[in-house]
């Protein structure tokens, strides 16, 4: 495991827990199973998680379902919205079916593989409130609260999709209204609402700073990634986290032209990251070691590893609330909850 070339270089001395993450994954703190009840299938292609903050859920695109669930954090239940009506064949991989949503104004917005479709649907009674055909294969989805826009990155034609919401009286529709062109991109998509950009990658070494009024790249940075992938953000101190598939994790200082801040080492196969702001904890998983590795950051955006977990085999993406995180198991169809102590 290289994550632990940073304790020695810090000086720190090695626990019992580190020599045993040293020799592989056995002694590794596991998680808790939660089964997603009333959905099909064994394996789950899962990719992005969120929180709906209207409804206090965590939002769980269950890709090859056609459904997004709901999970309530305290109590552990939830339930599954029917988003889409294609259910896709394979295993479990995250390449078919909805993958990714977000929420705003009341509504949850999610966007389907098979399909190239955008809903908004009711989180309530799980009714489509509004449908629209997107131009390519969908990513990922967010809602962009300064411009009450949905924006749905689109890899293979290099774009972000970008869609208004219109209201006549308890209708909505969804009108497409621009488009950003990101090359060789985009990759994971995060929003800053508090000063009006947003930030993506390629899918090789850059992150791209994107003006939400103007619609356009403003500023390109480089990362310190060999391969780009999920995108986490400080909001209040301007910190920018950059996952890298090889096995690490960077800060940028996005206040400063993307200044590079720090790195850390972590389980290789690296995709989807997440971030809470109340700990000050970054959460990195490695789907080919099977762990996750939580870091602090430091008050000028210095990452230190505190703990690395056991996972699952395939476990690549992660949402944090509170003291819990967790992690998504696609071969046997759950998610696995930490304790963040």
């Amino acid at each position: 495991m290289t994550i632990f070339r940073n304790f020695f270089a810090a000086g720190l001395v090695p626990t019992a827990l580190t020599a045993m993450a040293i020799s592989g994954c056995a002694g590794l703190p596991m998680g808790t199973p939660v089964p997603l009840d009333g959905i099909r299938g064994q394996a789950i292609g899962f990719d992005d998680l969120g929180i709906d903050a209207f409804l206090g859920k965590i939002l769980i695109p269950c890709g090859r379902t056609g459904a997004v669930y709901l999970l309530d954090p305290k109590s552990g239940g939830g339930y599954p919205l029917q988003a889409f009506p294609s259910v896709s064949g394979g295993e479990h991989g995250h390449d078919a079916g909805v993958t990714s949503a977000d929420s705003g104004l009341g509504l949850v917005f999610a966007s389907d593989r098979d399909t190239r479709s955008l809903e908004a649907l009711d989180p309530r009674s799980g009714r489509v409130k509004a449908a629209v055909a997107l131009k390519g294969k969908p990513d990922y989805v967010r809602y962009v609260g300064p411009t009450h826009e949905i924006w749905v990155t689109e890899p293979t034609l290099q774009q972000i999709e970008i869609f208004s919401i219109e209201r006549m009286g308890k209708a909505i529709s969804l009108m497409r209204s621009g488009v950003v062109r990101v090359p060789g991109g985009p990759e994971s998509l995060v929003v800053d609402s508090k000063r009006g950009t947003a930030f993506t990658n390629s899918w090789k070494g850059s992150s791209f700073e994107i003006s939400l009024s103007g619609r356009g790249i403003s500023a390109r940075w480089r990362n310190g990634c060999a391969g780009s992938r999920g995108l986490a953000l400080d909001e209040a101190d301007g910190f920018l986290f950059v996952g890298c598939e090889e096995g690490k994790a960077s800060a940028l200082d996005a206040l400063h032209g993307g200044k590079p801040l720090s790195s850390m080492d972590s389980g290789r196969g690296v995709d989807i990251i997440a971030y809470d702001p109340g700990l000050r904890h970054l959460y990195v998983p490695g789907a080919e070691d099977a762990t996750l590795t939580v870091a602090s950051v430091g008050r000028r955006g210095k990452l230190t590893p505190l703990r690395m977990f056991q996972t699952a085999p395939g476990a690549h993406c992660v949402v944090a609330n509170g003291r819990r995180f967790w992690v998504c198991d696609p071969r046997r169809g759950r998610l696995l909850r930490f304790d963040d102590h």
